[in-house]
Formats: C-alpha cells, structure tokens, sequence
C-alpha cells in the first residue's frame, strides 16, 4: 500500500512538473486592435491653414503734404461713405532758418522795405506833377473861352493832366506790389513757433472722408504728425464681405480646380462652414517654412457660403480642400497598412492568427486608403501591427474599432 502511494505521489509530480513546462513554453497570443475593411463615400483633401480676409479693402492716405490730427476714430467703429471724417490735415509749420539763410531773408526784407518807400516818394512826385497839370488845364480853359489859346493847346494841356493821373495810378499800384514783396520776404523769415497754438486759428485744409459704408479694420496713423503723400492712415472694409486665403505647396495646388467643396473648421465656433474655391492664383512665391526650408507656394481662394457675426478679418481657420470624392469605396485604416518587398500589406484575423496579405491601394487621406485589390468588406485587420507579428502568429482580441 505504501509502494503505491509513493508511486501516486511521484506520478502528481510528474504532472504537476509537466503542466508547468507547457504553461511555459505554449505559444503565447499577442494583444492586437482590430479594425473592419468597410465599404462607403471618401474623400480625399488637402488640409492647410488660412487667413480671412476682407475681399475690397479700401486705405485711405494722405492726398497732401501737411500735420495730421489726431485719428479719434477706432478700430471696429463703422463708418458711412462721403459721410464719416477719417483725418484732417493740416498745413506744415515752416521749416527753421539756419544763420546765413536768415541773414538773406532779412537783406530781402530791408530792401522790399526801402522799395515800398521809394515808390511812396514817386507817389508824391505824381501827386504833384498832377496837381500842376491840373492847374494848367484850368487856365487853359479860361483862357480858350477867351480865345486867347486855341483849342489844340487846350487839348494838350487835358492831354497833360490826363498822363499825370495815370502815373498817380501807376505809382500807387507799385507801392502795392513792393508791400506784398515786403509781405512775403517776412512772411520767409517766420520760424516754427507752439505748434499746437499756431494751428488753432487756422482752418482744417483737407478733411478725408470714408470711401464706403463700412468698419474701421486698421488705424495705421493715429498720433498726430507730419505726412506726405500716400501716407496711409487708416484701412477700411465690410466685414460681411470675407474670402479665406490658403498658401498650398504649388504640387498640391495643382491638384486642386476652381469649384471644389472646402471644408472650413477650428475658426473658433462649433459649427463647420462651408466653402468654394473662386481662384487658383496663376503665379507661385518663395516662402521659407518653420524649418528653414525654401517652398514655392500658391494662394488658394475660397468663399465661405455663409459668413458668421464672429468671424472677422485676418483670423485663423483650418481649410480642408477636397482633391477626390468617390460615394462608395472599399477603404482600410492608414493605421493597418505597412510595407512588405516593396508592397502595401496588412495583417488579417483568421482564426485567431494574423495573416499577411498584400493588397493594391488608390487614394488615400489622413485616415483611410482605398483598396483596389486584395480586401474585401466586413474583413478584419491588425491596427498599429508590431514587429513582433509574423505571419501565422497567434493573436488575441484587444478592443474593436470600427
């Protein structure tokens, strides 16, 4: 009896001991996510960020030389065409004399002042001279009713008087133009005084008024100072009238026609609008990307069907432009696809193995491919499939995404 215990007892051993070398060396499964091959409408974009802007915006700019007020208006304010007062303008001040200038000016001003006098005296000559012929002319026609002279004589003498009175007039217009020559060689000799007092009694030379019914999207110049012609100072638009432009690598543009559906999401709201491309510009431009690479991009220009309150000029969106569109396409996920001797491969589910197929694949987006060739619907497929997975190997059932 003892015997056989101690035979039963070896045997359990035995058992025990070769349970335990199966536990360990049996083929263990590998935790995989899986995904179905499903049949449905895709889409194909290209997904790049623009900025809105408004599509006729108007800058207003200095017609004239002159000092700016102060802009009192502010961005966002609305404006109404020939209505709304952008800026005024003001004459400059007159520039600072250096030592020689100023001693010039003042030798004009000494001698207009010494002309004015002159022409004063040959004033008085005149007055005088016209006084005698005056005289003259009066004994004259005594004389002639008398029939003392004869009327020739008289005549000379009116002729006289007459000649006289026009040097009257000739003199007193020189004594006016050597005062205005007198007035602007001082007038020169002005320096720039209080610039705010000086400007008070004068009256505003140009007020610029807005060109449209519309908002204040930019005050370029709001300090008061000095402009010249085309300065600008202020930009004006309406805002219900938005475009979005998208910069695209000039190889995706290609890829892109006027009329194409966009998609337009993160501007903010919950809502995702939606677009038209209007215009492919036909010239391509050099910009250096964050990391310091040249690309030759284009801008793409997309109307917004609908333009919401909140959206407004130079804001961020997200622009997802359709390149391809098929309503029904057997597509797998990205995430499954990987490469083997040069073609696209997945893993497949059967019988909880994982089996390399090879597969032919079309469009793709940012998460799925059209298979062409090796799928078929409703087929399961390893996602994010390791390098430990081989052909053949054993998996286990993780989660399901569909």
């Amino acid at each position: 009896m003892r015997i056989w215990m101690k035979r039963l007892g070896f045997l359990a051993l035995l058992l025990v001991v070769g349970a335990g070398f199966y536990l360990v060396m049996r083929e263990q499964p590998i935790a995989v996510d899986i995904a179905s091959v499903t049949a449905g409408p895709m889409t194909v974009t290209i997904d790049e960020e623009g900025v809105t802007r408004v599509k006729d915006v108007y800058a207003v700019s200095s017609p004239i030389a002159g000092y700016l007020d102060r802009t009192t208006l502010d961005e966002g304010e609305p404006v109404k065409a020939n209505e709304t007062v952008i800026a005024s303008i003001h004459p400059l001040d007159p520039p600072f004399l250096d030592q020689r200038t100023r001693a010039e000016l003042t030798a004009a001003a000494e001698a207009a002042r010494s002309a004015v006098a002159l022409a004063k005296v040959e004033l008085q000559r005149a007055q005088t001279a016209y006084a005698l012929a005056s005289s003259n002319y009066e004994r004259a026609a005594k004389l002639e009713k008398t029939n003392t002279i004869s009327i020739s004589q008289l005549e000379r003498a009116y002729s006289e008087m007459q000649l006289e009175k026009a040097q009257i007039d000739s003199t007193e217009a020189t004594i006016k133009l050597r005062e205005a020559e007198l007035a602007s060689a001082e007038a020169r000799l002005q320096q720039p005084t209080g610039a705010g007092a000086q400007r008070l009694d004068q009256d505003c030379c140009v007020s610029i008024v807005a060109p449209i019914d519309g908002v204040v999207l930019q005050v370029l110049a709001r300090s008061e100072q000095a402009v010249s012609p085309g300065t600008r100072i202020a930009e004006i638009g309406d805002p219900r009238n938005l475009e979005i432009v998208v910069d695209l690598l000039s190889s995706d543009a290609a890829k892109i026609s006027t009329g194409a559906k966009v998609r337009i999401t993160d501007w903010g709201g919950a809502e995702e609008l939606q677009g038209v491309v209007r215009r492919i510009e036909p010239a391509a431009f050099t910009k250096v990307s964050s990391l310091g690479i040249e690309e030759q991009r284009v801008n793409i220009v997309v109307d917004p069907v609908a333009v919401p309150p909140a959206l407004g000029h130079g804001y961020r969106v997200l622009a997802h432009i359709g390149t391809w569109q098929r309503d029904s396409a057997l597509q797998a996920p990205i995430s499954a696809l990987f490469r083997s001797d040069g073609d696209w491969s997945v893993f497949l589910v059967e019988n909880d193995r994982a089996v390399v197929r090879r597969i032919a694949i079309g469009q793709m987006n940012d998460s799925h491919a059209e298979v062409l060739d090796g799928l078929s619907a409703d087929m399961r497929v390893v996602l994010y499939p390791s390098d430990v997975l081989k052909d053949g190997s054993l998996v286990e059932l993780r989660s399901v995404s569909r």
